[in-house]
């Protein structure tokens, strides 16, 4: 069956500019709408539903900043891919303009080339935001990287924010605490958990290289409920919770992506927990180890190792140190895991430890 051609509104005010972008888009394939000014602009957008805009943003009656506003703010039109095509060069304008809610920022003059690249992964990226984005921590890696590049991903969320040293078992933020960052794990591990009354911890979830933490706090606007601490020496990129409102409040597709996501990811982790707190004891050691493993193997192929404490391990388990030790000693005779000298834990047999948390 033959695909259906995508049509794009052009916005621009210089004749020459807009014939030139006109031509090179429709020897590509695609349909082209016109438009001189933001106004106009804004009424072809709401009338025809393209399946992308290119606006310049210095533009008589409304400019392009007007019509990014008004666009996004119409439920029609809220979702259609805007790319801005601007003089100006400043790195505070491409913030700006991705902070706003536009979806790429190319600089005039720009080549044939680069604008159909450009228009191209924006298309696809579109199609992209129409599929399923999978759970985990992961996930909100791929909604992030299906919004911008992955080089303006990072542009936009950890430019401008350096990354910051934390020491292995010191706290990031404490439950109960008012959020004021969105948090990256640029390397390194980090733990949250909560404490019970008696002092014994709960580990509530788990971060690896390339996850967010926090974000839950910011989107619910209330206190932080655990505490994160680092299980080992870390670098973190604290991103103002300002620079992540803008990225949700000002594209409310990603915006609703992002909420579903994060609910998954919660109910996800919270079953997984839960099973692992009521458990026999077995069963909760067995999950722990587990969960270590499918949260931190290694991607290189390397032998995965579980480099923490009897006493975090123990309040990943949810049970006792003491518990912890004869149950691990257990699982050594059993030639389900090995303990080396080092004290480190390496797993001999995955299957059989999954079995047992069944």
């Amino acid at each position: 069956m033959e695909r259906k051609r995508k049509t794009i509104l052009i916005v621009e005010d210089e004749a020459d500019i807009l014939d030139n972008l006109s031509e090179i888009l429709s020897l590509s394939g695609f349909d082209i709408l016109l438009a001189t000014n933001g106004k106009e602009g804004i009424e072809k957008a709401s009338e025809y539903l393209p399946d992308l805009i290119i606006s310049d943003i210095t533009m008589p009656i409304v400019d392009g900043w007007g019509l990014l506003h008004v666009l996004r703010n119409n439920p029609k039109t809220q979702s259609l891919p805007i790319i801005f095509l601007t003089a100006k060069t400043e790195r505070t304008d491409m913030r700006n303009a991705m902070q706003s809610g536009a979806d790429d920022y190319l600089t005039k003059p720009v080549s044939g080339v680069e604008l159909i690249k450009a228009v191209e992964q924006r298309l696809k990226r579109a199609e992209m935001m129409k599929a399923p984005i999978g759970n985990g921590p992961e996930g909100v890696l791929d909604l992030l990287s299906v919004v911008h590049d992955s080089t303006q991903n990072m542009e936009l969320l950890a430019s401008g924010h350096e990354a910051m040293s934390y020491p292995k078992k010191q706290v990031v933020y404490k439950e109960g605490s008012v959020p004021r960052f969105l948090y990256f794990v640029k390397s390194g591990k980090v733990r949250t958990y909560k404490t019970h009354g008696d002092g014994k911890q709960l580990v509530m979830n788990l971060f690896n290289t390339g996850d967010f933490l926090g974000q839950v706090a910011l989107l619910e606007e209330e206190s932080y409920k655990e505490t994160a601490e680092t299980i080992e020496d870390c670098e973190l990129v604290r991103i103002p919770r300002r620079d992540f409102e803008k990225l949700v409040h000002n594209n409310v597709v990603v915006a609703n992506k992002l909420i579903k996501l994060l609910a998954n990811n919660i109910t996800d982790m919270e079953n997984k927990l839960l099973g692992i707190a009521y458990n026999t004891l077995r069963k909760k050691v067995a999950g722990a180890i587990v969960l270590m493993y499918k949260k931190f193997q290694s991607v290189n192929g390397a032998v995965f190792q579980i480099d923490l404490s009897r006493e975090e391990l123990a309040s990943v388990a949810g049970t006792a140190t003491e518990s912890l030790i004869r149950t691990l000693s257990e699982f050594k005779a059993e030639m389900l895991i090995d303990i080396r000298k080092d004290n480190k834990i390496e797993i001999r047999d995955l299957k059989k430890l999954e079995h047992l948390m069944r």
